[in-house]
């Protein structure tokens, strides 16, 4: 600060006393030229001659104090530009501000069906912030939910909504897209459209050979998730209703579980997560609509469900509500809208 000060300083001092230096040469001239006139005018005698050189002088007087007083202000401007600081850039009113650093390492644990998408989510999310790590795991929306309650994680995964009694807890759910449940078969089944009522005969075993629904004379495998699954839980409450799946179906604990099962048997069926279906299992029409993002978001498809993250209340850790915020922002929805989700 010193070093800026003393050269600005000495700048000043210097104009300054140009100023006066000239201010005072120019009323010495001016002086001594009033005093030779008066002598010529008045001690002299009066002659045109000596009345017209006065004149020019009187002339010459006025020119010079013109451009006295030009040279002064141009003297002045220059020390003004000189000495007056570099102004400061103003930002823009539209300008984004720097995000402010976050670091720290946060866990997401739920729903296998939400669990693929908040994992590219967080391998964005550290990109953005190099210090803020997202740990990522499955283990099923009530494991997730769970998590959150008891604070085992920050954030809960859940693929159904919270019942009313865990609202009531405490719990807060935050919408982060919208998802299709998918009907699959084998690929070589020949069924391809079924009615919601006949879906949930056959998986409450009361339909149980495919040619009771235009299919090859078989023995239908039934596959479902595993209870506290929140792809299960949706699954009962559209589709089911109070009536319960058999017991005699094949339980497995994650989306890739189904559709690995699925996919090696000819005669299976289960249900899966729209966004994780792939060409190894088909999809079937429900009543005729098939599973699209444009059938699940015009909401003509009616087996769907939300995903969520679920906290205890409003977030306090910093990358829970960053990595939240980021899920949420135009990158993150364009990274759900990428797996076939329906964005919120």
């Amino acid at each position: 600060m010193l070093e800026s000060f003393y050269p600005v300083t000495a700048i000043i001092f210097m104009t300054v006393l140009s100023m006066v230096f000239i201010l005072f040469t120019a009323c010495f001239y001016i002086f001594y030229i009033s005093l030779l006139s008066v002598h010529r005018l008045y001690l002299t005698p009066h002659s045109l001659t000596n009345r017209y050189k006065v004149n020019k002088q009187m002339l010459n007087k006025k020119s010079l104090v013109a451009f006295l007083t030009i040279a002064i202000i141009g003297i002045a401007a220059m020390a003004l530009g000189c000495t007056s600081p570099t102004p400061t850039a103003t930002p823009l009113p539209n300008a984004s501000p720097t995000a402010a650093p976050v670091s720290g390492t946060i866990k997401v644990v739920g729903s296998t069906s939400v669990q693929p998408y908040a994992t590219d989510l967080s391998d964005k999310f550290t990109e953005k912030y190099p210090n803020a790590i997202a740990q990522v795991s499955g283990g099923g929306s009530g494991a997730g939910i769970k998590a959150a309650q008891d604070g085992t994680a920050q954030i809960g995964m859940s693929s159904r909504e919270l019942t009313q009694a865990e609202k009531d807890s405490g719990l807060k759910e935050t919408v982060i897209a919208y998802d299709g449940i998918a009907i699959v078969v084998n690929n070589a089944n020949a069924v391809s459209d079924l009615t919601t009522a006949q879906i949930k005969d056959i998986f409450a075993g009361n339909i149980t050979n495919w040619k009771d629904v235009g299919g090859s004379d078989a023995a239908i495998t039934v596959v479902t998730r595993e209870a506290g699954s929140g792809t299960r839980t949706a699954f009962q409450e559209i589709v089911m209703g109070k009536v319960n799946i058999t017991t005699g179906a094949v339980v497995q604990s994650s989306t890739g579980g189904i559709t690995q099962t699925v996919a090696g048997d000819r005669n299976a069926i289960g249900y899966i997560s729209y966004g994780s279906l792939d060409n190894s299992v088909k999809a079937l029409k429900v009543n005729g609509v098939v599973p699209s993002t444009s059938t699940i978001k015009d909401k003509t498809y009616k087996i769907q469900r939300p995903f969520l993250y679920v906290t205890k209340g409003e977030p306090t850790d910093a990358v829970a509500r960053a990595f939240i915020a980021f899920t949420l922002s135009p990158e993150g929805q364009a990274i759900l809208a990428s797996g076939k989700l329906v964005t919120v």
